[in-house]
């Protein structure tokens, strides 16, 4: 097993106990398969988290058009992601954790699986995983690939073992031109820009049939999402809707958490600044005296996105520090895009969107109230960010075409 085996197994153990690890599926992240191999072809396609997923599912339902024949196996690493694809999943498609990166859960996970290709989607790379996918001789894919200035800066310092590493992929296909020199800083032989996958995605799933009952429950109010929120995020909205209702005091606030176990500390918050608050999971409705209403379910911020005319993106004001959400999300379904500063995880993504006029980069706490307050009552500006977000998002349908035109030499022997 090694000096590491029983560290990593005490480290699942407390991740079961904090919820953080499915207990039940704990052996998928030692290398030991839920589920049979299917026959034939097998694309093995990894996702980190949520985010990463969501992209993965773009790519996935494209390979599995193109090519009849071929089954995919779509591993995360996050209990979210998980419970994400279990809802999404579509036929020869399954899902299992991703081991952890120790030499023999690894070994144990690819003699199991024997995937064809690879095609990886998270940012960390793990030394023994593709040291082993490099020595099966199993040609993989870094898609969606980023890589900061200051990653660069850190790595340099090891670079001849990050280009080992990063000579395992065949092709790395970089978000920006900037994520592409970096790549190539680090010894990476073969790198093409083909933007962000998120850009191509499907618009989230909604439930048509809970539509009426949110749109006859909120009536003519006005409303806005505050979506992904994390800590702080909670707490700023309701001062915000504090200071708003003296203006529009029929006002609701969405709040729809990044972490749904979240939700109590949130009540907490809503009830401190008393403001009374309904919980979706409890199969509630916002009532006339409900000021929030705290969406904390999974899957349905899709929904929020369809009866809001406007939407904060979470984690732009948050108390970690930041870093963003996909707001291409919430402009795909009718919703004009606001954000905070913090927006360094997708910052080229915002930064295109906002040269375009397609959302609004909100400076602090007084120019969110500002700009919050303007958008909630001139309709005309409301929806002309809109109109703007909904023709970026038109102009950037090409994106899945340019992957897997990039995908095809390597896929074609597959």
């Amino acid at each position: 097993m090694g000096k590491s085996g029983p560290f990593l197994r005490s480290l699942l153990a407390r991740r079961a106990r904090a919820s953080k690890e499915d207990p039940a599926r704990l052996p998928e992240r030692m290398g030991t398969a839920s589920l049979p191999r299917p026959a034939g072809k097998l694309v093995w396609l990894h996702a980190a988290s949520v985010g990463e997923a969501q992209s993965a599912l773009i790519l996935l339902d494209a390979l599995l058009e193109r090519d009849p024949s071929l089954h995919v196996l779509v591993t995360t690493g996050t209990v979210n992601s998980a419970t994400h694809m279990a809802r999404r999943l579509p036929a020869r498609a399954m899902h299992q954790f991703v081991p952890m990166d120790h030499p023999q859960w690894v070994a144990a996970f690819l003699d199991h699986w024997r995937p064809d290709r690879v095609l990886w989607m998270e940012s960390e790379l793990w030394p023994n995983m593709l040291a082993a996918i490099k020595s099966h001789n199993i040609p993989a894919v870094l898609i969606n690939a980023r890589l900061s200035a200051r990653s660069v800066k850190r790595w340099r310092l090891v670079r001849k073992t990050i280009a080992d590493l990063l000579s395992t992929f065949t092709i790395i296909l970089a978000q920006t031109e900037d994520d592409a020199a970096n790549f190539r800083a680090l010894g990476a032989a073969r790198v093409v820009v083909t933007d962000n996958i998120k850009y191509a995605a499907a618009p989230l799933p909604l439930d048509d049939a809970a539509l009426p009952a949110l749109f006859a429950a909120i009536g003519a109010r006005p409303i806005w999402v505050y979506a992904s929120t994390h800590d702080g995020e909670e707490d700023l909205a309701c001062r915000l809707h504090t200071r708003l209702s003296k203006t529009l005091p029929d006002l609701l606030t969405i709040i729809v958490p990044r972490h749904p176990e979240r939700r109590a500390a949130i009540v907490e918050t809503c009830a401190r600044h008393n403001l009374p608050a309904a919980l979706r999971s409890t199969g509630a409705l916002p009532t006339n005296q409900d000021a929030v209403y705290i969406a904390d379910t999974m899957g349905e911020l899709g929904l929020f996105y369809r009866i809001a005319p406007l939407a904060c993106i979470g984690r732009s004001f948050s108390n970690d520090g930041g870093g963003g959400h996909n707001p291409i999300e919430a402009a795909q379904l009718g919703c004009a895009v606001i954000h905070g500063p913090h927006i360094q995880n997708l910052a080229a993504l915002f930064d295109e969107m906002n040269a375009a006029g397609a959302a609004l980069r909100l400076r602090d706490e007084a120019d969110f109230e500002a700009q919050l307050t303007r958008l909630l009552t001139n309709s005309f500006a409301c929806d002309e960010l809109r109109d703007r977000g909904a023709a970026f998002v038109m102009a950037k349908a090409q994106i899945l075409d340019r992957v897997m035109s990039s995908l095809a030499p390597v896929m074609a022997a597959a």
